[in-house]
């Protein structure tokens, strides 16, 4: 389905960011800060902008929450250059910049500047374009990235094995994907995984949402999703959605096949179409790999 046109959802801001940048972080945080701030002091447009703006808030409570919880120190991101994880890491940077909690790092040095601890499960056949955009999202937001090719369990359990200070890990998914209709903001694991707790700020945000808040604030994302793609995992499990599909003629009268941007989709049970489900996929999404592993022991 495509999304309806309305010009007051998309692009009323300049570029929130160069791809890459070398803004330092606090000053990042603090314009990304600003731009949110803007964001919700705005009349909304439309119905989906105000549900944008509370979901929003929503999201900012949750990680507000677990920094007061947890401590920046104690806190990652599993980040693999996705739709979801990305406003997920807006809205972090968001966040730190509100608790001022960038002063409670260790002591930066010229030899290791101050950076986010994330972690990418990576695919065993990752797309260019994604491992491009995650190279250079970053160094624009000022990443520091541990990366793993193995399954994720083994991946999370070496992960936390050598980050002995994590307790808490911030995931990107949402009430419509496999098996996240039962997750809370905050689910610790269970079934044989390392213990740490899973926190899902965006647990409650629909598809559309997602595309909303990333072209409202207009935030730079990976260009797969300009060519049909919706849901990103490895090449060889991840297509393009056929709900997008569309045929065209040449100026020669020649009929071609195109597809969409992922933002013209409207339909949450649409968004998963043009993947085939393999929860040992790096890119796989690890409350899927939690539960998946749940039903086994069963």
């Amino acid at each position: 389905m495509q999304a309806p046109t309305n010009r007051s959802d998309s692009y009323p801001f300049p570029p929130l960011v160069d791809e890459p940048s070398n803004i330092p972080l606090p000053e990042l945080c603090e314009r990304i800060d600003a731009r949110i701030t803007a964001f919700l002091a705005q009349k909304p447009g439309s119905e989906r902008l105000k549900r944008v703006q509370e979901q929003t808030k929503v999201a900012l409570g949750v990680i507000d929450s677990a920094l007061d919880r947890y401590g920046l120190n104690a806190l990652s991101l599993s980040y693999n250059g996705g739709k979801d994880c990305l406003v997920l890491l807006i809205l972090y940077l968001c966040a730190i910049h509100r608790r001022q909690a960038l002063s409670t790092l260790q002591p930066p040095n010229d030899a290791n500047p101050t950076l986010l601890q994330t972690v990418y499960i990576q695919s065993s056949d990752p797309f260019r374009e994604v491992e491009d955009f995650v190279a250079s999202s970053c160094k624009t937001y000022h990443l520091s990235l541990v990366r793993y090719s193995s399954p994720m369990k083994a991946a999370f359990t070496e992960y936390l094995d050598q980050h002995t200070n994590i307790r808490a890990i911030f995931v990107g998914t949402r009430r419509t994907d496999p098996h996240g209709a039962l997750l809370t903001h905050f689910d610790p694991t269970d079934h044989g995984w390392p213990s740490f707790m899973r926190i899902h700020p965006v647990i409650d945000w629909h598809y559309v949402q997602i595309w909303t808040f990333i072209r409202h604030l207009n935030i730079p994302y990976c260009p797969l999703y300009d060519q049909g793609y919706t849901s990103l995992g490895g090449t060889t499990d991840t297509h393009r959605n056929p709900a997008l599909r569309r045929e065209s003629r040449s100026e020669s009268g020649r009929s071609m096949i195109e597809f969409r941007p992922a933002y013209e989709l409207v339909d949450d049970d649409e968004e998963r179409l043009g993947r085939e489900h393999n929860h040992n996929q790096g890119s796989g999404n690890l409350d899927d790999a939690i539960a998946d592993d749940s039903e086994i022991e069963k």
